[in-house]
C-alpha cells in the first residue's frame, strides 16, 4: 500500500453509496487505498469502474454494486450478501444524496418532494436497517451519515433537501443513543461547501475553483471511520475542524 495519512484499515470492509462521484467517491478511494476492501455503491456504472480503476492503482479492492438507492429490496439483498461473504461490515459511509429543486416549498412538486425523501431519508433508514447487525458483528463498526448545513441553516427554496438532511441526523442520534454501550460509534458530517455537481447544480453562479476539492474534504471526513474513536451521536463540522455535540451545538 502507499503511504497515507490515515488510519490502517487492513482486513475492514467498508460500504460506501453515491461511491460514484464527489465526496462518496474520493471516500471510497481513500479508504480503499488505507487497505480497506470498499464495496461502491452508485447508479452510475462508468463512475464505479473509473473507481475501480483508481482503487486498483492504489494496491487496493473494491466490489461494485450498480443500484439506485430508492431500490429498497436492492439495499437488503447487499446487507445479505455482506452478511454471507463477510459477515460482517466495519464501516457504512451513508453518503448518497439528491438535492431535489431549489424552489419555494408551496412550490415542489409533489413527485420531486418523494423521490428527495426517498433517497435521502428511507435509503439512510433501509440501509440502517440491513448494516445494524453487520456493524454491531464488527470489533469497531462505523457509521457515517452526510448531512448539510441546510439541514440547520433551512435557507428559503431549499426546503425539501434541508428537511431530508434534518431527518437523517435524527436517525443517527437516534440509533447512535440505542447503541452507545455497543463497540458501534456513529456521527453525521456537514461537509460544508464542496466543488461537486450537486453544489454547482444549487450554486450556478459560484466559482467552483473557489470551494474545497472533494478529496481534500473525503480526507478530513475519513477519521470518523477509526477503530480508535470514541464520539458517537455528534455531528462532524468539516469547516469547523471539529464535532459539535447537539445538546451544546455552539
Amino acid at each position: 500500500m502507499p503511504s497515507h495519512p490515515f488510519p490502517d484499515f487492513s482486513g475492514k470492509v467498508a460500504l460506501v453509496t453515491g461511491a460514484s462521484r464527489g465526496i462518496g467517491y474520493h471516500i471510497a478511494l481513500h479508504i480503499a487505498s488505507a487497505g480497506a476492501h470498499v464495496i461502491a455503491v452508485a447508479r452510475t456504472v462508468g463512475g464505479l469502474e473509473e473507481l475501480d480503476d483508481n482503487i486498483k492503482k492504489a494496491g487496493g479492492t473494491a466490489t461494485l454494486v450498480p443500484l439506485d438507492l430508492s431500490d429498497m429490496a436492492g439495499i437488503d439483498r447487499i446487507g445479505g450478501a455482506i452478511h454471507e461473504r463477510w459477515g460482517k461490515l466495519d464501516i457504512l459511509v451513508a453518503n448518497a444524496g439528491i438535492l431535489g429543486t431549489i424552489s419555494p416549498v408551496s412550490h415542489v412538486e409533489a413527485k420531486v418532494f418523494d423521490k428527495v425523501m426517498t433517497v435521502n431519508v428511507t435509503a439512510t433508514w433501509r440501509l440502517i436497517r440491513a448494516t445494524d447487525p453487520l456493524l454491531r458483528l464488527s470489533e469497531a463498526g462505523r457509521a457515517i451519515i452526510l448531512s448539510s448545513g441546510a439541514a440547520h441553516s433551512c435557507k428559503a427554496f431549499w426546503g425539501p433537501y434541508a428537511a431530508s438532511k434534518a431527518a437523517v441526523e435524527a436517525l443517527a442520534r437516534s440509533w447512535a443513543a440505542e447503541t452507545v454501550n455497543s463497540a458501534l460509534r456513529i456521527n453525521s458530517v456537514n461537509p460544508g461547501a464542496t466543488r461537486t455537481a450537486m453544489r454547482a447544480l444549487a450554486m450556478p453562479g459560484e466559482d467552483p475553483d473557489a470551494l474545497p476539492h472533494p478529496s481534500d474534504v473525503a480526507a478530513k471526513i475519513l477519521p470518523l471511520a477509526d477503530p480508535a474513536l470514541a464520539e458517537t451521536g455528534k455531528l462532524f463540522d468539516v469547516p469547523k475542524g471539529r464535532f459539535l455535540d447537539y445538546r451544546s451545538p455552539q
